[in-house]
């Protein structure tokens, strides 16, 4: 991955800056910026809201929320009234109308007046129907210069139709070269030493292929539910919310080959050929490869459909997934026949994103007892790298064989504060570097492959399969692996 330069002065305009993504993960990621010294001193952070706030209220109200977070360390009063002077507030209202004069474009205007020669960053932490409209009248107020830059927050529409559309919306306006669309899974410490995992080392590359792997495992597994956000997770569900953006960007990392740079375009090519390489889910495969659950009730947590919400359940509710798991597969000749196991869901054991690399067991083994090698890459909680090897048992008589894993630990090995995903992928937009997102081509290609998905379950008359909140999903996530003599790897490292 390139590295990242030093960023101009900017201004970041943060369409619904007020809301729960730009509080909680968009603020304190750019105070932490601040704080070690990554923004230029004239760089402004504009919030734009239809809260009707001035920018001392605003201030006051990052002040309380995410100070009173803990984001903010109790030793740096100072740093952190000098972020607060950083931040603005400009009410506008996109569906007010469209004109220039409209809905609070002038108050933009002005703010931006006579600052056109410093990078401009729209960011846009709002729902995906929006980005068009904005786009074009923040293109019509006149904001939009050649040193703009637009940052898109998943999900981008809800199939390759409605993707397509925003995509030609957003076009129209901004150069894809000017177009971030974010994926903080892409910003995680691990997931970015994956990359050098496999292409700074020499001794993974010759058994990274369909002759030493015997599988492959991406979890996201969530702890909580969906408490106050049903009305969203309706129209989304787990397939949509994870699997298209999150699980699907992490096989490519896995399955890419070496690209031949590494510059700014080189690794997303390798990683639109692996979505375009997956082999298709259709028609009665569907079933075969795929399972959908949803979380009912048990002691202690309620099921989906319990939850508290404004509105009461509906049909869309109760045939809406929770939990997902497919078996995919990339047809090439490096991954030919290794099963790809995604699986997401929500009121799952324990919180954890990982991928699991298992590898074959040894051609012939002259002890009794082992198990094969498996490589655990945690991207959270306690990000880390585990290679399980099998080692002998201390003590004498026959010899015992017992897996234990070479750890690398970030917290422990690297002495510095590891950044957020958020940070890293700011301060990529900040300095025009492209390479951790995800182009047009890439979107489209992982719609392609998810829609005959979506569109089979959707027309389903059943509902998903139930699973006890807590629990490990339902009982044919299970069967998805034991048909073929497998199992979910659920083990806790430390």
């Amino acid at each position: 991955m390139p590295s990242t330069a030093a960023p101009h002065s900017a201004d970041l305009i943060v369409f619904g800056g007020t809301g729960d993504l730009s509080m909680r993960k968009l603020l304190p990621a750019l105070y932490h910026a601040d704080r070690d010294g990554r923004l230029a001193p004239e760089t402004r952070v504009i919030a734009l809201s239809r809260g009707g706030l001035t920018d001392a209220d605003f201030r006051g109200k990052v002040d309380a929320e995410v100070r009173g977070a803990g984001t903010v360390p109790a030793g740096d009063p100072e740093g952190w009234r000098r972020f607060l002077l950083r931040l603005h507030h400009v009410s506008l209202d996109v569906t007010g109308g469209d004109g220039p004069e409209a809905a609070g474009w002038s108050a933009v205007r002005e703010l931006l007046a006579g600052q056109e020669e410093r990078d401009r960053i729209f960011y846009l932490a709002s729902p995906p129907m929006t980005f068009g409209p904005f786009c074009r009248q923040a293109h019509r107020a006149g904001l939009v210069t050649p040193r703009s830059r637009v940052v898109l927050e998943k999900p981008l529409g809800r199939d390759l139709a409605s993707a397509q559309g925003i995509n030609d919306e957003v076009g129209e306006i901004f150069e894809e070269s000017q177009i971030f669309r974010i994926d903080h899974y892409l910003g995680k410490e691990t997931v970015q030493n994956l990359l050098v995992l496999r292409f700074a080392n020499a001794f993974l590359e010759p058994i990274w292929n369909s002759l030493w792997i015997d599988h492959v495992q991406i979890t996201a597994a969530e702890t909580v539910g969906t408490p106050g956000r049903r009305g969203y997770y309706d129209h989304a569900g787990a397939l949509r919310d994870m699997v298209q953006n999150h699980l699907l960007q992490l096989l490519c990392l896995v399955a890419m080959e070496p690209p031949s740079r590494n510059d700014r375009e080189s690794i997303r090519d390798e990683k639109v050929k692996v979505l375009q390489s997956l082999r298709p889910i259709t028609g009665s495969e569907v079933d075969r490869f795929t399972v959908r659950g949803q979380y009912s009730a048990a002691p202690g947590m309620p099921g989906y459909l319990d939850e508290p919400a404004s509105t009461p359940p509906t049909e869309l509710s109760h045939r809406v997934e929770t939990f997902a798991a497919i078996r995919a597969e990339v047809k090439n000749w490096r991954w030919a026949g290794v099963p790809f196991y995604l699986r997401t869901g929500k009121r799952l054991p324990s919180r954890r994103s990982e991928i699991v690399v298992q590898f074959k067991d040894v051609p012939h083994s002259i002890f009794a007892g082992g198990t094969p090698n498996r490589l655990v890459l945690r991207l959270q909680p306690s990000e880390g790298i585990h290679l399980h090897i099998m080692a002998k048992e201390p003590g004498a008589g026959e010899v015992a064989l017992r897996p234990v894993p070479l750890s690398l630990s970030f917290a422990q090995t690297f002495a510095s504060r590891v950044p957020d995903a958020y940070e890293r992928l700011l301060m990529d937009v900040m300095a025009g570097n492209p390479t951790l997102f995800m182009r047009r081509d890439e979107v489209e290609a992982a719609w392609q492959w998810i829609d005959p998905i979506l569109s089979t379950w959707e027309s389903y008359g059943t509902p998903p399969e139930p699973y006890p909140a807590g629990s490990y999903g339902p009982p044919s996530a299970h069967e998805l692996l034991a048909r073929s003599g497998r199992a979910w790897h659920e083990e806790e490292l430390a």
